[in-house]
C-alpha cells in the first residue's frame, strides 16, 4: 500500500492532519504503522520463506524488562489444530483459515527452570508484577512482529478470543506451568476480494493528556467520536451504533467477558499465584 501520510491521517481521526505532521509525510515507517488494519480475510497462499523468522527477529528486538526475555511465541500452521483453537476462541473462522496462527505466551517456565539448574530458588515468580512484566514483555515483542509482517505484505489480526479457555489452549499448546497463552495473531495474505478498512480511533485529545491527566473535554471528544465511528460503521454495511453505548453495554456485566470473569483461578492453576 502507499496511501500517503494525509490519507492516512484522514482514516484513522476523519479529519485533516496538522500541518506540524505532515512534516513527517516521507517517514515509510509511520505510514505503515498508520495503515494498519485488521484483516480477517485471507488468502490460502503460504507466508514466504523466512517471513516468520525476521518478525521474530523483530519481536525479539523490542525492550524487554531486564532481559528478562520472559516470553514466547508458538507458530501453528497444522489446519486441525488451527481449527480447534478457532473453536475455543470463539468460532473465530479466520483463525482456522489464515495459514499462520501464531499464540503468544507470557512465559515464566523458562526463567523457572533456568532456577532450577541452578539449584535456586524463584520467588519472584509468584508476584502479581512478574506475570505482568511477562505480559508487557510479549504484548511489546507482538506488535513489533505485526509490523515486521505487514511492512512484508502480509495482513495480521489479534485473537483475544484465545483467553475463553485458557486450561483447554494450554493444554492443546503443550505449556507448560508458568506459561499462559495471553492472545493470539492471524498472519497471511489479505483476500484482496474482502478488503479491510482502516477503523477510525478516538480523537488524540481523548487519550494524549500533557503535564498531568485532564478529563474536562473528554465528553464532547466522545461525542465527536462516536460520530465518526458511526460513519465508518454505516460505510462497511454495518449496523448504525454510538461507540460509547456499545463499550457501556460491553462493561456493565460480567457476561461481557465472554467467561474470562474466572481469569484468577485460571491463572492459579496454570502456575501464577499472582500474590
Amino acid at each position: 500500500m502507499n496511501e500517503t501520510l494525509a490519507a492516512l491521517w484522514q482514516a484513522r481521526y476523519r479529519e485533516n492532519a496538522p500541518t506540524e505532521a505532515l512534516a513527517f509525510s516521507e517517514n515509510a515507517t509511520v505510514r505503515d504503522l498508520m495503515a494498519h488494519r485488521s484483516v480477517r480475510a485471507y488468502l490460502s497462499e503460504p507466508l514466504p520463506a523466512g517471513a516468520l523468522e525476521i518478525a521474530v527477529a523483530a519481536a525479539q528486538s523490542a525492550a524487554t524488562s531486564s532481559n528478562l526475555q520472559a516470553w514466547s511465541v508458538i507458530a501453528v500452521e497444522d489446519p486441525e489444530r488451527r481449527a480447534r483453537l478457532a473453536t475455543l476462541s470463539g468460532e473465530q473462522k479466520h483463525v482456522a483459515a489464515a495459514p499462520l496462527f501464531l499464540a503468544w505466551i507470557a512465559d515464566l517456565s523458562r526463567l523457572e527452570r533456568l532456577a532450577q539448574r541452578h539449584h535456586t530458588t524463584a520467588d519472584a515468580l509468584d508476584y502479581t508484577e512478574a506475570f505482568m512484566l511477562a505480559t508487557i514483555d510479549a504484548s511489546l515483542a507482538a506488535q513489533n512482529a505485526v509490523a515486521a509482517f505487514e511492512s512484508l505484505g502480509l495482513g495480521t489480526v489479534y485473537i483475544g478470543g484465545l483467553r475463553n479457555h485458557p486450561e483447554a489452549v494450554a493444554k492443546e499448546l503443550n505449556l507448560p506451568p508458568r506459561a499462559f497463552a495471553l492472545f493470539g495473531l492471524c498472519v497471511g495474505y489479505p483476500d484482496p476480494a474482502q478488503p479491510a478498512a482502516i477503523k477510525p480511533r478516538l480523537p488524540q485529545k481523548a487519550v494524549l493528556h500533557r503535564e498531568g491527566y485532564d478529563a474536562a473535554a473528554e465528553e464532547s471528544l466522545i461525542a465527536e467520536y462516536n460520530a465518526r465511528a458511526d460513519s465508518f460503521q454505516r460505510e462497511q454495511g454495518l449496523p448504525s451504533r454510538a461507540w460509547s453505548e456499545a463499550m457501556v453495554r460491553r462493561i456493565a456485566k460480567k457476561e461481557g467477558l465472554h467467561g474470562r470473569e474466572i481469569m484468577h483461578e485460571s491463572l492459579e492453576k496454570l502456575g501464577f499465584p499472582l500474590k
